[in-house]
Parts: structure tokens; C-alpha cells; sequence
């Protein structure tokens, strides 16, 4: 990069930008270091916090005339390190564009700004009877434009999906500054189906500035079950048997021992700490149904070997069974200065081989791990428990989750379910996909951004450094773990 072109670029954004909306000093860099994987940091070259769309077509203009990398961010709470932001530069944040621009109540949709909160959305929604399913456990944080990025799921998407199945429209700005309109309120459109390709793209492809999704009629009944096993086998032959009825919970959510006597200790939500495994099944509908189906999953998990059944009715009490689950993530952070938060996806009926594997690698590396995932969808999500001060620890973490997400991959399942690829599963994806599948991805991504300014070497890894991996990039059936049956 020439040298007069970043005093340039910061000049230009001096203009566009009120003061607070231009961050170049040390000290105001410092929380843009990283986002969630708190374990990948670099220090950005310059933060700009546009307030309007306009604002973000400027800068990026500016950027792509002076070919200046652009990493967008969020709210911050990214797993994957898609937020890491570069030295040469700069860190595009949306979290002042957090307007509710319109509740359209006949169409049941919402239309927001990116940087809306995921809860904020269904707290507006409520007076209308209405609420927003994705529900992330970090929603009280995480922003819509983050969700879409990622394509978000969270504890009810066993039953209403993820951000996908859930978004009806996007604005994006492309790196050229181009504004395009992808979707809108209706629930399909014609034309090849780019709001999907936009959803989960990570901000490689554009930048999300508004966001329309559907909104559903708040249930007339629930009813939420904690279920506890002296077993995670036995727990997860109950998910499979609930599955195999055909009952489709709203949510159902599964915790092993460490994790659930971390959630107890932390958010008192009446969880038995002896238990080796817990289900938390949510059921809605109407009422004399949800009446019906309670009593059906009751039999089904006292048949697998359930040791307690306790059923919540009011709202109080539902909300303190979820508040354990939801403030696991932080909860396990007191047993260890660090931990290392997994994702990735298995068939449901592999769930208990799997477990067993995690178990093995665990006391191979010698890290505890504790367990809390969706249990109905197969989303795994491994907190690996470490220290980052003593040598070799970190290293081993990454090498011991990297063999989760290849296990994963090995029973035919998937990398990442909800957290993205970011910069932390690009080895992974050598694995799960072959060099011509990966070469199309590299297509998509340059068709949308030749220059590949936009969040590069993120989400999609180069066949340079798959080579490099050797037997990692291999074609389907030449996997890792040859004990492992094939899918």
C-alpha cells in the first residue's frame, strides 16, 4: 500500500465521519482487537462507525478506490474470529445503526437497522403478540446484522430454524458502494436465490444495512420440561426416541455434568448436580396438545432411563430453567481461566459415539471439556477448559478442537452449525470439502469482491494452504479417525 494512500483514506473519513465515528488512538483500537475467540487478537489499523446507509456506501467507495481491506464487526460476540481485524485495515462497526425502522403487525415482519439487538427485536414485538425465534444465548448482545452473517440459531431452532429460515429481505452495500436489495417482505421471490447465498457469507460478499424478518404469533401455550439422566448415552437415546415419534420441540437442549453443575453454581436454576446428563425440552402450541405431548415425552424419557421429570408451567419458573442454559457459556468460564467454545454438527443418531470420542481426546490432552449443545438439531458445542499462561496449553486446545471438528466431519456431519468459519475452522474446511468445491466457493466470493477487500482469508481457506495440510485435503471417505464408521 502506498504510503500516501492510508493518510488519504483517513482524511476522507475524517470528513464523512463525526468525531466519534473515526477511532485511531491506542487505547480507543483496543476493544476492536478481537471478538469472541478472544484467543486470535490484532490491533486494527482504524475504526469507522457509520450512522447511515449513505455513510457506509462512502467509506466503502473509498476504501475500494485505494484498495484498503474492510472488516466488518458487529456487536462483537462472534465465536469464530470472522471480526479479527487487520493492520492495514479497516474495522467497518454497524452498532450505531440500531433503529427499529418498522413492526408490520398484518405481515408479521419487522424491517431493522443492522445493528439491532437479536432481543431487542422480540421485546418490541411483544405488545403485538408477536416475537422473533432465533434466540443466540448471547441475543442480549449479539446484533441482527451479526446473525445474518453468521446465520444464527439458538436453543428454539430445532423447530423454526436458524437466521435463514427466519429472514425475508436484506439491503447490502457492496464493495464498490453498489446498493442492492435482496428478498423483502414477501416469503419468496423469483430470480436464483442470492438472500440466501448472503446469509451465513460472513461479510465477504457485502455489508448488511438493513435486515427484514419474519416474526411469529407468540404461542398460546408451553411447557418446559428438565429431564435428568444418569447417563449422556441414556440422554441422548431420549432425544432420538422423542425425534423418532415425531414430536419437534420448540427446543431441546442437552448438558453434560460439568456443565450443568456450572450453570447451577452460577445462575441457581434448580438443576440436580449429581445428574451425569440434563434435557431442557420446550413444547408449544395449544393447549390441550401441549397437554397431549407432554405426557408423550414423559413416557419416552422414563423409558430411556430418566431419573427425574420436572415440568414448569408459569413463566417464572420457565424462565429460570432457561437462564441455567443460557448462562452456561459464561458459567463455565469460572472453572478455568480459559475456554475454547466448539461448534459443529453431527447426526442426532451418532450423538453418544461422538461423546464417547470427546470423552477419549479429553483425557488424551488432558483438558476437561464440558459439554452443552442442541441436542434436537445435533449442534455440538464443546467448551474445551485450559490456561493460557501455562506453556503449550493454548496450542493443544486448538490442536484437540481441531480433532472435534474433524470427528464431526468423520460421522457425516458438518464444522460449524452456528458460529461460521471465521479464521478458526479454515484447516477444518479442508477437510470437509474437496478442491473443486472449495475453487466454487473462491468464485462466489470473487464474483462479489474481485479484489477481495472484504473480510479476506476468512470463511473460505485457499488450496494453497489446503496442500499444505497433505492428508487433511482429501476427498470424502479418506477422513481421520479410521475406527470412526463412515456415513
Amino acid at each position: 500500500m502506498a504510503a500516501d494512500k492510508p493518510q488519504a483514506v483517513i482524511d476522507q473519513l475524517r470528513t464523512l465521519l463525526p468525531d466519534d465515528g473515526l477511532i485511531t488512538d491506542a487505547a480507543g483500537l483496543k476493544p476492536y482487537e478481537c471478538d469472541g475467540l478472544t484467543a486470535i487478537r490484532e490491533q486494527p489499523w482504524v475504526v469507522a462507525l457509520p450512522e447511515t446507509e449513505a455513510q457506509v456506501q462512502k467509506i466503502l467507495q473509498i476504501c475500494h478506490t485505494h484498495k484498503v481491506p474492510v472488516v466488518p464487526r458487529g456487536a462483537g460476540t462472534g465465536l469464530s474470529g470472522g471480526a479479527r481485524p487487520m493492520r492495514s485495515g479497516v474495522v467497518l462497526g454497524l452498532s450505531k445503526m440500531n433503529k427499529i425502522l418498522d413492526i408490520d403487525v398484518q405481515n408479521c415482519t419487522a424491517r431493522l437497522q443492522p445493528g439491532v439487538r437479536n432481543l431487542a427485536i422480540s421485546q418490541a414485538a411483544e405488545p403485538h403478540g408477536l416475537y422473533y425465534a432465533p434466540d443466540p444465548s448471547s441475543q442480549i448482545a449479539c446484533s441482527i446484522g451479526g446473525n445474518v452473517a453468521e446465520n444464527s440459531g439458538g436453543v428454539h431452532c430445532l423447530k423454526y430454524g436458524l437466521t435463514v429460515h427466519n429472514l425475508r429481505g436484506v439491503r447490502v452495500v457492496t464493495i464498490a458502494g453498489e446498493v442492492l436489495e435482496l428478498g423483502g417482505p414477501l416469503l419468496d421471490s423469483p430470480g436464483l436465490d442470492l438472500l440466501a447465498v448472503m446469509c451465513g457469507s460472513e461479510g465477504m460478499l457485502g455489508i448488511v444495512t438493513e435486515v427484514t424478518v419474519a416474526l411469529l404469533p407468540k404461542p398460546p401455550a408451553v411447557v418446559v420440561m428438565l429431564t435428568a439422566f444418569d447417563s449422556v448415552n441414556e440422554a441422548g437415546q431420549a432425544v432420538a426416541d422423542i425425534i423418532s415419534e415425531g414430536i419437534i420441540p420448540a427446543g431441546m437442549e442437552m448438558m453434560d455434568q460439568l456443565a450443568v453443575q456450572a450453570a447451577e453454581q452460577f445462575a441457581h436454576a434448580g438443576y440436580p448436580q449429581d445428574a451425569a446428563a440434563i434435557l431442557i425440552i420446550e413444547l408449544d402450541g395449544a393447549g390441550e396438545e401441549i397437554d397431549s405431548l407432554a405426557g408423550m415425552v414423559s413416557r419416552i424419557v422414563d423409558n430411556a432411563g430418566a431419573t427425574s421429570i420436572d415440568i414448569a408451567t408459569d413463566s417464572s419458573a420457565q424462565a429460570r430453567l432457561w437462564k441455567g442454559r443460557k448462562s452456561a457459556f459464561p458459567a463455565v468460564g469460572r472453572l478455568a481461566p480459559d475456554y475454547y467454545c466448539m461448534d459443529g454438527t453431527i447426526p442426532r443418531h451418532r450423538l453418544s459415539e461422538v461423546l464417547d470420542k470427546i470423552n477419549q481426546l479429553s483425557a488424551e490432552y488432558n483438558l476437561p471439556v464440558a459439554n452443552v449443545f442442541h441436542a434436537g438439531d445435533g449442534n455440538l458445542h464443546p467448551l474445551i477448559l485450559f490456561d493460557s499462561n501455562v506453556p503449550g496449553q493454548l496450542a493443544a486446545t486448538e490442536e484437540m478442537g481441531g480433532k472435534i471438528l474433524e470427528l464431526c466431519v468423520a460421522v457425516g456431519g458438518t464444522v460449524t452449525g452456528e458460529h461460521g468459519v471465521g479464521v478458526e475452522k479454515l484447516n477444518q474446511m479442508c477437510v470437509q470439502f474437496n478442491s473443486m468445491e472449495i475453487e466454487q466457493f473462491q468464485r462466489l466470493k470473487l464474483a462479489w469482491d474481485p479484489d477481495n477487500l472484504l473480510n479476506p482469508d476468512k470463511g473460505i481457506p485457499t488450496l494453497t494452504r489446503c496442500g499444505e495440510l497433505g492428508g487433511m485435503h482429501v476427498r470424502h471417505g479418506e477422513l481421520p479417525f479410521p475406527e470412526i464408521e463412515r456415513f
